[in-house]
C-alpha cells in the first residue's frame, strides 16, 4: 500500500476530518477551514473529490450530503510524512533531522525531558527490554 503524501491544503482538511468524531460533510469542512483561512466552498468540494480520488478519504455516497472519512489515520500520515522528509532533506538521518528540529525554535524544559525520556525508552526497547518502565 502507497505511503499517503497529502499537500499542505490536503493535510488542513484531514485535520479536521480527524478532529471529529465522525465523517463530515463538504460543508462541515468549509466551515471548520473558514475560521482560520479565506477558502470557497467549491475549492473545498474540488480537494475533497481529488482526495478520494487519491485514496485519501473515503466517500459515502448513500445520503443526499455525501460524507467523508480520513482514510489513514493521523500518526500513519504523520510518520509517512516525516519519513519523506528525513529521506529527502536529511539523507535518512533522524540525528541530523533532531538537530534541525531542535535549532529551529527554543525547546522548552519540559519537552526537552520528554524527549530524553523517549530516547532513554527506545534504547530499552532495542535492547530486547519493555520500555513502559521508567
Amino acid at each position: 500500500m502507497p505511503q499517503p503524501r497529502p499537500t499542505e491544503g490536503e493535510l488542513a482538511i484531514l485535520r479536521v476530518l480527524w478532529d471529529r468524531p465522525g465523517p463530515c460533510t463538504v460543508r462541515e469542512v468549509h466551515d471548520a477551514l473558514t475560521r482560520t483561512r479565506d477558502t470557497a466552498y467549491t475549492t473545498v468540494l474540488k480537494m475533497m473529490t481529488i482526495m478520494a480520488d487519491k485514496g485519501l478519504v473515503v466517500r459515502d455516497e448513500s445520503e443526499r450530503s455525501h460524507r467523508y472519512a480520513a482514510v489513514h489515520p493521523e500518526p500513519q500520515v504523520q510518520s509517512a510524512l516525516l519519513s519523506d522528509l528525513m529521506h529527502r532533506a536529511f539523507s535518512g538521518s533522524a540525528l541530523q533531522l533532531v538537530q534541525r528540529a531542535l535549532d529551529v525554535d527554543r525547546t522548552s524544559a519540559e519537552d526537552l525531558d520528554e524527549i530524553a525520556r523517549m530516547i532513554a525508552q527506545a534504547r530499552k526497547q532495542r535492547r530486547g527490554g519493555h520500555g513502559d518502565q521508567p
